[in-house]
Order: C-alpha cells, then structure tokens, then sequence
C-alpha cells in the first residue's frame, strides 16, 4: 500500500481520519454522587504502576469535565465486545441527565468512590484525581488508582475509524482472574 506524504500537519476531518487508524479500548467514565454522570471514553491509557496512575482526555466543554471538576472521585468500566450498546448510550448527548441516564443499565457503585461501575465490564477502576492538564480543547484528567478489578475472560470492544469492533484473545488458556481486586487503597 502506498504512502501518502503529508507536509503540514492536517486539521479538522482530515486529521480525525488520521487519528481514526489508531485502534484503542473503549470504556465508560462515571461520577457517582447526588447527580451521577457517564461518558464513553476511549483516549484512556495507563500512566504509572508507582503511584498507580492512569488519564483520560475530556473535552473542556462537555458537562462530563465539570462533574469532574466537583468530584472526589471517578469510576472506569473497560467494555467488553458485547457492550457496543452501552458505548453508545453513554455517548449519546441526547440521553437524560443524572440518575436517569443509569436506570436502564446494570450498575454498581463502586466500594472507594461510589461512581457507577458497569455490569458486565473487563475491567473496573476506581481513582481519586490526581491532577488536571491543558490540553487545547480537552482536559487531561489523570487519577490515582485506589481499586481495581477483572472480570472473567472476554473479548474487548474496539474502535477503529468511527467503527465498533472486538478484539479476542488468542490464548484462550491465558484467561484473567474472576472477579478479583488487583489493588489495594493507596494510603
């Protein structure tokens, strides 16, 4: 396949189809409290194993980034192949606010933070923030780990130009722990 040379960096359509080749993990990032609030996210990545750091990129004028700014803490449930659905629902802006947006969704509250966890996830984090980036149009939030969870073994939901897909693992044999905290509270 041939390359194409690019110049100067491309804007607006074109670079969102450049970023479009990198796949990544889609997850849903939830507030809990008195009005709780979830978001799909996929620029989710680890950061540190010490301190157990990860981040995530909000867009500066999305309400997900001023509940963040209120919160003493934030969930993360990796989403599995099968959870297409809940990725779109978290992603829709049309979707009732609050506690509304979970009534028809299989939750839990988390144990250290009380943000809704998502039934049926990979993977369950649970973080305090840590510290806040600029990042042009978005926020870098990054938050320290104080718990963290695998559930039984799945394919992952993907996302790759605009697209849902999943990805499966090969080894079979390699399956995770059932449902077992990887992480202490941090002091």
């Amino acid at each position: 396949m041939p390359e194409r040379a690019v110049d100067a960096p491309p804007a607006g359509a074109a670079l969102r189809t450049v970023l479009g080749e990198f796949v990544t993990g889609v997850t849903v990032l939830t507030v809990g409290g008195p009005l709780p609030h979830g978001m799909t996210a996929n620029s989710f990545t680890s950061v540190s194993l010490d301190p157990p750091l990860v981040l995530l990129c909000v867009s500066r004028d999305s309400l997900m980034s001023a509940c963040l700014a209120d919160a003493d803490g934030f969930g993360i449930s990796v989403l599995a192949a099968g959870q297409e659905r809940l990725a779109r629902h978290f992603a829709d802006r049309r979707r009732r606010p609050g506690r509304a947006q979970f009534a028809a969704v299989g939750w839990s509250p988390g144990e250290r933070t009380g943000a809704p966890l998502l039934h049926g996830a990979l993977a369950w984090l649970e973080c305090r923030p840590w510290r806040c980036h600029d990042g042009g149009d978005h926020v870098i939030v990054v938050g320290r780990l104080v718990a963290a969870r695998t559930a039984a073994d799945s394919d992952a939901l993907i996302f790759r130009r605009g697209r849902f897909d999943r990805y499966g693992n090969p080894h079979p044999a390699a399956g995770r722990r059932h449902i077992q905290p990887l992480l202490k509270e941090a002091q």
